[in-house]
């Protein structure tokens, strides 16, 4: 694999943390769309997924020149494209969060299909490909991956195996949660090292997910939550960090009416933010404020045509949301 240089990954004060108890709050944090952000024009390509870096600032994940059509696999899952390379543009951009302008580019020559991003509170990048149906660990300031999981353009449902990878969520003990994916419809947890301790769902489990396309971490409710996105809804199962008590019990699922298919979910305090995508012409394309505890929908936000990535910064003072077509991403604040 060709080297990918995460150099200008700072590492930083995160400033307070995102808050935890939020009882005293008479309604949950309203999202409001920054207008005016970002001051330039991007000319990403297909934009899969943000993070953001621990100076603040997001990190985007795009497809550049290459864009996933109907011939870009076949029925077996393998990526037909191979003999094109890989994208030979940057596909990895940090912005500043002031402004929005591009603060540093690189990945270039390495992804074949973008999807996920996550960057864990040490500052270590982890992107999915769902091309090569593999999940990479970057450490800050390393050119090759510490960790990777999956076999290179091998897709599979063995221990070892991945199937279009989607997403990745990182506990603060450093366990590894795995979307996986497209094909396999699965939740993979490996232990810091990488090796795998946990197949979800898994007997007592009733638990079947399709397409499960993000993931959120709520440490302290114990709780990895997934957008599984062809069920139109969002399920809560037990992360099992501290204790494997309570594994295989019920999972909490938020499913309603407007909900649609989840495109991805992000933590905030007890709380989960999400994003749906295109469903029926019933159902509008917008964000969601979910409280994963009493499974309700509490509040609705924002306008969108395709999203398809959201998450917070650090210390929860702003949010991000990207979208596939138009390929930009949005940046929000929250008001109390």
């Amino acid at each position: 694999m060709s080297p990918l240089s995460l150099a200008k990954i700072t590492l930083g004060d995160t400033g307070p943390p995102v808050p935890v108890d939020m009882s005293h709050l008479d309604s949950p944090p309203k999202p409001k769309l920054v207008e005016d952000w970002p001051k330039v024009k991007h000319s990403f390509g297909q934009v899969t997924a943000v993070a953001v870096d621990l100076q603040g600032n997001p990190v985007v994940f795009h497809r550049g020149s290459r864009i996933w059509t109907a011939e870009s696999f076949n029925e077996s899952n393998h990526f037909q494209q191979i003999a094109e390379g890989p994208i030979p543009e940057n596909t990895i951009a940090t912005l500043a969060a002031s402004d929005g302008a591009v603060l540093d580019e690189r990945g270039a020559g390495i992804f074949y299909m973008p999807h996920g991003l996550t960057i864990d509170r040490n500052g270590n990048m982890w992107l999915t490909d769902v091309a090569l149906h593999q999940v990479f660990k970057f450490m800050p300031g390393r050119d090759y991956p510490s960790i990777t999981l999956g076999h290179r353009f091998e897709p599979g449902s063995s221990k070892s195996h991945l199937c279009k990878p989607t997403a990745v969520a990182i506990a603060s003990t450093g366990e590894i949660f795995v979307a996986d994916g497209y094909c396999n419809s699965r939740l993979l947890k490996y232990n810091a090292a990488g090796r795998l301790i946990r197949t979800i769902p898994q007997p007592p489990e009733f638990l079947s997910l399709q397409t499960p396309h993000g993931l959120a971490l709520l440490e302290h409710l114990d709780m990895v939550c997934v957008a599984d996105r062809e069920n139109m809804r969002v399920v809560c199962p037990r992360a099992g960090l501290q204790t494997s008590y309570g594994e295989g019990t019920q999972a909490a699922t938020i499913q309603e009416p407007d909900l649609g298919r989840v495109f991805d979910v992000a933590a905030y305090g007890d709380l989960v933010y999400a994003v749906n995508g295109p469903t029926s012409p019933m159902i509008p394309v917008r964000g969601f404020t979910i409280d994963p505890r009493s499974e309700t929908i509490i509040d609705h936000w924002g306008k969108f045509e395709n999203p398809h990535s959201i998450t917070f910064c650090p210390n929860g003072s702003a949010m991000y949301v990207t979208e596939i077509g138009p390929n930009r991403v949005w940046k929000f604040t929250l008001t109390m």
